[in-house]
């Protein structure tokens, strides 16, 4: 009885602290509802039973709120499942990362990689993205802690980018 009781009195307060971030995204046209919050705060205990962690206070989710409510690829219409889809994949990598890197740096790193590599696709973020990062990490990379977590992938990124004088060369071998 007292676990749940427990259980309980954390997800209200959670529950509180999620609805309160509702007044800083609004401006960016996001808002969550009761039933949102009330969802995402369940799915995090959900999640980390799944992930077998353990989190007092607050937990990741007002963070994550904060952290990727400005992103131009999440809208009003799609704005819950994405965050039920972050909260997710930031609690599986702590554990791939085994927690060598502090939550502010793997949220840093995310949202940089969901704006610039990702363009907004939470699958190449999960799958490939914070995977080589799990991987470098693992290996014993740490140049992320003198950055906070930014500008980081390009250092293992294993995919060779678009590069415009290479497309400029190519056309004009093409058509000239």
């Amino acid at each position: 009885m007292d676990k749940n009781w427990m259980e309980a009195l954390q997800q209200k307060s959670q529950l509180a602290e999620v609805m309160n971030t509702n007044q800083f995204t609004e401006k960016f046209g996001l808002s969550l509802t009761e039933e949102d919050a009330r969802l995402l705060t369940q799915e995090r205990v959900q999640t980390l039973r799944e992930q077998r962690r353990v989190e007092f206070g607050s937990g990741i989710l007002p963070k994550l709120i904060y952290e990727f409510c400005d992103s131009s690829y999440i809208d009003q219409s799609h704005y819950t499942e994405i965050l039920l889809k972050l909260q997710s994949i930031f609690y599986l990598y702590k554990n791939e990362i085994q927690d060598e890197i502090s939550d502010e740096e793997l949220l840093h790193f995310m949202k940089e990689q969901f704006e610039t590599i990702c363009f907004g696709d939470l699958s190449y973020l999960e799958g490939t993205c914070l995977m080589n990062f799990a991987r470098a990490i693992r290996a014993g990379y740490q140049g992320y802690k003198e950055t906070d977590g930014y500008h980081q992938y390009e250092k293992f990124d294993e995919v060779k980018r678009w590069d415009y004088d290479v497309y400029l060369e190519t056309l004009k071998e093409l058509f000239w």
